[in-house]
């Protein structure tokens, strides 16, 4: 899996998650992605605490976002400001075969990276943009994060909020950032089949805004097909639609998921394998038209019976089920879910201080293999390596150091 985009080289000049969890799956899948950070101490992301969580407390002694977000690159350290710095990074993109940033239009204006002019430069050149709102618009030029852009502008955070809530839903980070990425990462892979095929290097977008309403597409469907709807109808807490697609707590506080579309089919062997053999011929809840009908009812009956056993019984339970359902897990509990593992969902990895730790890989395989180990490079790291095969000599990049050009 690690050769399909052997020999594509990717410029990445991005921060923080978006964009730079784009360039891990392009490097996971073959590419050399070099990260262009400035001399300052580069992306900003490598100072960001999430939670409290910081490389000291780690076990493995690094820090977990920026691991997330840019393992598998390269790091060159360049003051773009400067006319060297620029004239360094725009021969590294003349050697590119993607350009990938997140850095906004009026920016890149600012720092005189002008796109077309890149691309006049480098005619196969696919310019990769991850954006906040678009490359368009009167807000085109507004920063955007995922609990922005993603969330609060998308109608996500609306969607996704109880109604008596003190609080809009508050995600977990990156929640945004890892799908939009994906997305991006994606869109490059069209790109580059389509400048195969054709020789055309097409430019590639993807905003956090676009990729939110992707993502909540039914709600705002619904909004546009119905009058007065502003999302798909949910039911209150603690009442179910569907009583067969319907969350359970049991006894020790833990829940299991069911999601039974079609209840007909599964009906009268879920209920024998739950204990309740007596409701198998119960005119109230079968056919399906009248599950639906009395569904409170059912869902009544349903929440009462899972309460009085442990989760670990109802897993062993529901284990042979022929119906969907699923245990609600925590995501420590996922590390070590066998389904994980038998699809290779993990990359093993070895920290530097001889820790064995796990990293979840991009969820595109190809020929069911795992990407190989690999970590963030350090600030900087493989600046006079990258320059040096850009031609540079050892003088010339001495003197790009003591001028503050490179770190």
């Amino acid at each position: 899996m690690g050769n399909i985009l052997e020999g594509v080289k990717i410029v990445e000049l991005a921060s923080w998650t978006f964009v730079p969890s784009a360039g891990v799956a392009l490097a996971d899948w073959g590419a050399d992605v070099v990260k262009v950070e400035d001399t300052r101490g580069g992306d900003p992301g490598r100072a960001l605490v999430v939670g409290g969580l910081t490389r000291e407390k780690s076990r493995t002694g690094q820090d977990f976002m920026l691991e997330l977000g840019n393992r598998g690159k390269r790091s060159v350290g360049l003051n773009l400001k400067s006319e060297e710095g620029l004239a360094i990074f725009k021969k590294l993109v003349s050697e590119a075969d993607v350009f990938l940033t997140n850095w906004l239009p009026a920016v890149l204006e600012r720092a005189k990276i002008d796109l077309d002019e890149l691309r006049a430069a480098n005619p196969r050149l696919i310019v990769a943009q991850g954006t906040g709102q678009g490359t368009e618009g009167p807000d085109a030029s507004a920063p955007g994060f995922d609990a922005t852009a993603y969330f609060a502008r998308s109608g996500y955070s609306f969607s996704l909020s109880a109604p008596d809530s003190i609080m809009p839903f508050r995600q977990t980070p990156a929640l945004g950032d890892l799908p939009a990425g994906l997305t991006l990462a994606g869109g490059v892979l069209g790109a580059l089949y389509h400048r195969e095929r054709t020789g055309e290097a097409l430019p590639v977008e993807v905003s956090l805004l676009a990729q939110a309403m992707w993502t909540i597409a039914p709600d705002i469907t619904a909004a546009d097909f119905f009058e007065d709807v502003d999302l798909v109808p949910k039911p209150p807490l603690g009442v179910g639609f569907n009583a067969v697609g319907h969350p359970y707590k049991t006894s020790d506080d833990r829940w299991i998921q069911l999601m039974f579309l079609q209840p007909d089919k599964n009906w009268g062997e879920f209920i024998r394998r739950v204990g309740l053999p007596e409701l198998a011929e119960d005119e109230r809840f079968t056919p399906a038209q009248n599950l639906f009908k009395n569904s409170q009812e059912l869902t009544d009956i349903l929440t009462a019976h899972f309460a009085a056993k442990p989760y670990d019984y109802w897993v062993e339970t529901l284990k042979d089920e022929t119906g969907a359902w699923s245990p609600i897990k925590s995501p420590k509990e996922v590390l070590d879910d066998p389904q994980t593992e038998a699809n290779g969902y993990f990359i093993q990895n070895t920290s530097e201080n001889g820790i064995q730790y796990r990293q979840v890989a991009p969820p595109i395989r190809f020929n069911k293999e795992t990407p190989a180990a690999s970590s963030a490079p350090e600030y900087a790291e493989h600046t006079e390596q990258v320059l040096l095969e850009l031609g540079y000599d050892w003088p010339e990049i001495i003197s790009a150091k003591d001028n503050g050009v490179v770190s």
